[in-house]
C-alpha cells in the first residue's frame, strides 16, 4: 500500500483532514502525537528536558508544560536547536517503528509532518523525497489566523508570529502532489476527501505494479 506525508502549516486544518482520511480507513502516523509520547513524563525525552530546563517547566501533575517550552524556544534559536537535538533523534526513530508497524496491517498509511517544508522553502529531511505522494492542506493566512485566535485561543500576535516563522503557503504548494483547498468550513472537504482517497489509491495500485 502507499505511504503519503501530510503536511500543512498551523491553522490550516490538517488534522481534520487526516482525521476523515482516517475514517476513510488509513492508517495515521501523527509526528505530533509522537513528540506528546515521547515527552509524557517517563518517556524517552522527558528527562532529558527536565535537565536542561529544570521543574520550572513542569505543570502541577508533573508532566511537561509544553506551552512554556514553546514560549522559551521560540525567539532563540540557540535553545530550539538544543531541544531539537533532544526531541528529533527519538521522533525518528519512533517514526519509523511506527510507520514500519502501519505498512504491515495493508492500509494506506498517512504520514503526518507539521514542519515537512521548512521556512527556507526545502523539504526538511531527503527522506521525505521517498514517500509515494504529498498532501498538502492550504489555506490564506487569513483563514489560518481566524482559526487560531476563534478556535485555539492565540491572540492575533502571537498567531500571525506563529505563521510567520513557518514556510509560506506558496511554499508548500510547490511540494504538493494532492492539494486541498481548506479556506472554508468542514462542511466542504467530503469532494476532496473522496478524491483524495482515490487518488492514493491509485498510488497503491501503481506500486503494486511496478
Amino acid at each position: 500500500m502507499a505511504e503519503i506525508a501530510i503536511t500543512g502549516g498551523i491553522g490550516s486544518g490538517k488534522t481534520t483532514v487526516a482525521r476523515l482520511l482516517v475514517e476513510r480507513g488509513a492508517t495515521l502516523v501523527d509526528a505530533d502525537q509522537i513528540v506528546k509520547d515521547l515527552q509524557r513524563s517517563g518517556g524517552k525525552v522527558f528527562k532529558k528536558i527536565v535537565e536542561i530546563y529544570g521543574n520550572e517547566i513542569l505543570l502541577d501533575d508533573g508532566e511537561l508544560n509544553r506551552q512554556k517550552i514553546a514560549e522559551i524556544v521560540f525567539n532563540d534559536e540557540q535553545e530550539l536547536s538544543k531541544l531539537n537535538e533532544i526531541v528529533h533523534p527519538a521522533v525518528g526513530e519512533e517514526m519509523g517503528k511506527r510507520r514500519k508497524e502501519a505498512i504491515k496491517q495493508g492500509s494506506i498509511v498517512l504520514v503526518d509532518i507539521p514542519l515537512m517544508v521548512t521556512a527556507e522553502g526545502e523539504l526538511g529531511r531527503d527522506e521525505y523525497k521517498l514517500f509515494d505522494g504529498i498532501i498538502v492542506v492550504d489555506c490564506k493566512i487569513e483563514t489560518a489566523v481566524y482559526r487560531l485566535v476563534q478556535q485555539r485561543g492565540f491572540n492575533e500576535k502571537d498567531a500571525r508570529a506563529r505563521i510567520a516563522k513557518q514556510a509560506t503557503p506558496e511554499q508548500r504548494r510547490e511540494f504538493a502532489d494532492f492539494l486541498f483547498d481548506n479556506n472554508g468550513p468542514e462542511e466542504n472537504l467530503p469532494k476532496q476527501i473522496e478524491e483524495c482517497w482515490e487518488w492514493a489509491h491509485s498510488l497503491s495500485v501503481k506500486k503494486r505494479n511496478v
